[in-house]
């Protein structure tokens, strides 16, 4: 009895060990981001987009470095930056070579700058960060660093392409800026003052002002002086919480004029504005999916929203992510060198699930794609958004925007 049990227990020890190697095969991407508090849903949706990308797209496609998986491990970061760096140290200490974070350039910097440091000090046991929405141009400018890769498209290019638009508008006379108080939303108004100057210097800015970060209950005082301030055009780049309450405030006091945006869909915004939104709401952004840009792009989002019927494809940059570090890790032959991982990924070109090809700059890390002006409507919508009537239309697109611009970066390399 005794001999069968430790044989008994011996197997079960053996099992459990070979199941434990299993796991521990599977190569882990940190996610960090919001998944609690007043931003929790942006990062809900951003985690099921990497869930459903890695399997869709990698795993049952035969996984990486001949058949192993990659892992999607999400983080709660609160939406703060404190806590932020305690997660990133513990996704590190439990061996996570990458981190992916997009809500709040903020946060970003503060990742990059520890990611950074924690390289430096650590030679053998260096990281990655995936950037997929942060969009301060300073982060691929005079703060990027060798460990640092974009796939979204910078404020600025978001804002040349936005301009295009409005300076083609012979009507526009009055435009008024006004964002989160952070250095995205800096960003996005410096740019938008230096490109209508440079394109419109006859287009007058009625407003340009900043609020706190996630801590206003009601816009409607904001919205007032939009109203009264004449214009006829509203810039902003305000996401999650404060884009539903921005947004509806200013349409609630009777602003018609378009309402430029960076974020403003998905995550129950687009069903908060509905009708009301319609040919009002404008958003700059890439992977456009109305249109569709094939019948695989229509299949991924279809399969997509079988599992996730409360989500959407609102950051089909993601699938860049996922596909270009896949690819990155097998033409490095490992996933423990980053440093042959990152060399990889710099100069990568890729064809995007949604159209077009992906270049990602080696001089800065920041990747370069088509951009595209989308409209909030109800017509010619397949893939609508927040199980509403209503979705993004494709307007107007700029073909591998920003690949001329100028960076600042000065890449300091390992």
């Amino acid at each position: 009895m005794r001999i069968k049990t430790l044989f008994g227990l011996t197997t079960a020890l053996a099992i459990g060990i070979s199941a434990s190697a299993a796991f521990a095969e599977n190569i882990k991407i940190a996610f960090i981001d919001p998944l609690s508090g007043p931003f929790a849903a942006v990062g809900a949706s951003g985690l099921a987009q990497y869930e459903f990308a890695i399997d869709q797209l990698v795993n049952q496609q035969g996984g990486v470095l001949g058949g192993k998986n990659l892992e999607i491990v999400s983080f709660d970061n609160k939406m703060s930056g404190k806590e932020s760096l305690i997660q990133l140290q513990v996704a590190i200490d439990q061996g996570i070579r990458f981190i992916a974070q997009g809500n709040s350039s903020g946060i970003a910097h503060a990742i990059s700058d520890a990611i950074n440091k924690h390289n430096k000090r650590n030679p053998d046991n260096r990281v990655l960060f995936m950037n997929y929405s942060a969009v301060d141009p300073a982060l691929t400018n005079d703060k990027c660093t060798f460990w640092h890769f974009r796939f979204d498209a910078n404020a600025d290019i978001k804002m040349d392409v936005m301009t295009d638009v409005m300076a083609a508008n012979a009507a526009l006379e009055r435009v008024y800026i006004i964002g989160q108080d952070y250095s995205f939303g800096k960003a996005v108004a410096a740019a938008a003052v230096r490109d209508l100057e440079a394109k419109r210097p006859d287009v007058e800015i009625v407003g340009n002002e900043l609020h706190p970060l996630g801590k206003v209950k009601d816009f409607t005082p904001y919205a007032r002086k939009i109203i009264a301030s004449g214009a006829d055009a509203v810039i902003t780049g305000n996401f999650g919480a404060d884009m539903v309450g921005l947004g509806r405030a200013i349409i609630g006091a009777g602003f018609e004029g378009p309402i430029y945006t960076y974020y403003g869909a998905a995550t129950g915004i687009t069903r908060t504005f509905g009708e009301a939104g319609k040919d009002t709401i404008r958003l700059v952004q890439e992977g456009g999916v109305n249109p569709p840009a094939s019948d695989r792009a229509a299949d991924y989002i279809t399969a997509f929203k079988a599992k996730y019927p409360e989500q959407d494809i609102a950051q089909a940059r993601i699938t860049n992510v996922v596909e270009m570090l896949a690819k990155a890790i097998d033409a490095a032959g490992t996933a423990d060198d980053v440093v042959k991982v990152a060399l990889a990924l710099e100069g990568m070109e890729h064809d995007s699930l949604w159209g077009g090809k992906i270049f990602m700059r080696p001089q800065d890390h920041q990747a370069i794609q088509d951009v595209h002006i989308t409209v909030h409507t109800d017509e010619g919508i397949q893939f609508p958004l927040d199980n509403s009537p209503f979705g993004l239309l494709t307007e107007s697109t700029v073909e591998m925007a920003g690949m001329d611009s100028a960076t600042t970066c000065q890449m300091q390399r390992p």
